[in-house]
């Protein structure tokens, strides 16, 4: 019989537990990358059926809810400390993320949201024209200009 009891190392472990787990959500924890002209979101969602993961974009909110249910049924737990039951992230979409060609992929336990950039959001060059000698193309700079870069943002 396996027995898995020690009262000081396990509440060293749920100690740890706890303070390592501030501010992140548990069951769906998230990266969030920029890369050039989109935004890749990957979330971590082990042992869930892909059928039970939904994402849906509403105005400017993208919202993933996944769910992992208890592969036994019955019997006795000596050990569970991997969640169950439903989760859900939602992100704040910046204004220049281009919702309409949002892709969503499950592979390997994880969830790979890719967001592009709009068009507009990126940076292009403006061509100057001076009377005196005339047309030069200069590189916009958007950070220089005060131009306002697309943002993520993430609450639970």
């Amino acid at each position: 019989m396996l027995l898995n009891y020690e009262p000081f190392t396990d509440a060293a472990r749920l100690l740890d537990r706890v303070a390592t787990q501030v501010g992140v959500p548990g069951g769906m924890p998230m990266d969030i990358q920029r890369l050039d002209d989109h935004f890749v979101a990957a979330f971590d969602l082990p042992g869930v059926d892909p059928g039970s993961i939904d994402v849906t974009v509403e105005s400017n909110a993208l919202t993933v809810r996944a769910e992992r249910s208890t592969p036994h049924e019955g019997g006795e737990w000596l050990t569970r400390e991997r969640p169950r039951g439903s989760f859900g992230r939602r992100l704040m979409l910046g204004r220049d993320l281009d919702t309409e060609r949002l892709t969503a992929t499950y592979r390997d336990g994880v969830l790979t949201i890719t967001i592009p950039v709009t068009a507009r959001a990126k940076p292009r060059r403006v061509e100057i024209s001076h009377p005196h000698t005339g047309r030069t193309t200069l590189a916009a700079d958007p950070a220089q200009d005060g131009i306002e870069q697309p943002e993520l943002t993430s609450s639970t």
